[in-house]
């Protein structure tokens, strides 16, 4: 695209990409992690509607199990959903890095702005996905969120079998963040380091990093955690519960 057609930062349009073919196994047996309820409600649909609450976000694209395309279809039918945002679901893959993938390629060409974010992520704040898109609009290419640790984090080495591990080295705890999503992309450059980066990384804005793209850091939210352990779910639960109280409903 030349400059001249390229739109203007105000005028990107941004979409959502929500992996979520993933199988949850810390959350112990039963459905897929991302299906699981929260307050009643599937946590996929929390996520969905947490990317839509954005009015930026025109599209939001589902990555279902390979398998369960039209089972994850029929959910979002079954639940209120902004109508100003369109809602696409596509199959995913075996990993989450194939699964992105996908997405994206499922992902209209007027498009420039992408947000990719955790199913397992349901409770993220609405301050939180505009910051990371008005980064990108300002001229990021890639933006996280993140907290600083409140713990204070220790470097170990390999220890035999049943053995304590030793202490490597201890990070400057000042210096590092706790890295959350949505994470948001200049589109060409995540579609680039999908196309370059075949490791498997744990998150999308590595990729970019092993292109030698600048990431930047906004605040996160501490209502975005990841939804991985049992705990976890009373925790959103509990957060879930609180805002209803607040909300009246």
């Amino acid at each position: 695209m030349s400059d001249e057609s390229r739109p203007t930062p105000a005028q990107a349009r941004t979409a959502a990409v929500i992996p979520a073919a993933g199988r949850g196994v810390r959350l112990g047996p039963g459905a897929p992690k991302a299906l699981r309820a929260l307050g009643g409600t599937p946590m996929l649909i929390h996520a969905v509607r947490a990317m839509a609450a954005s009015r930026a976000v025109s599209l939001v694209v589902v990555v279902a199990p390979p398998d369960g395309a039209a089972e994850v279809k029929s959910l979002l039918d079954a639940h209120a959903l902004p109508d100003r945002t369109d809602f696409v679901v596509v199959p995913g893959g075996e990993s989450r890095q194939e699964s992105v993938h996908l997405g994206l390629d499922a992902l209209p060409p007027e498009y420039d702005i992408v947000l990719v974010h955790d199913a397992a992520r349901p409770l993220v704040p609405v301050d939180t996905v505009d910051a990371v898109i008005e980064a990108v609009r300002e001229g990021a290419v890639a933006v996280v969120p993140a907290l600083p640790l409140a713990d204070t984090v220790k470097e170990v080495g390999p220890a035999a079998e049943g053995a304590p591990e030793p202490v490597a080295a201890t990070p400057e705890r000042a210096r590092l963040r706790a890295v959350q999503t949505p994470q948001g992309f200049d589109r060409a450059t995540l579609v680039r380091a999908h196309e370059t980066v075949t490791d498997d990384v744990t998150d999308d804005a590595s990729m970019v990093e092993q292109l030698g793209g600048a990431v930047v850091v906004v605040p996160g939210h501490e209502e975005a955690f990841k939804v991985t352990r049992p705990l976890d779910l009373v925790l959103a639960e509990a957060v879930l519960a609180r805002r209803r109280l607040n909300d009246g409903f």
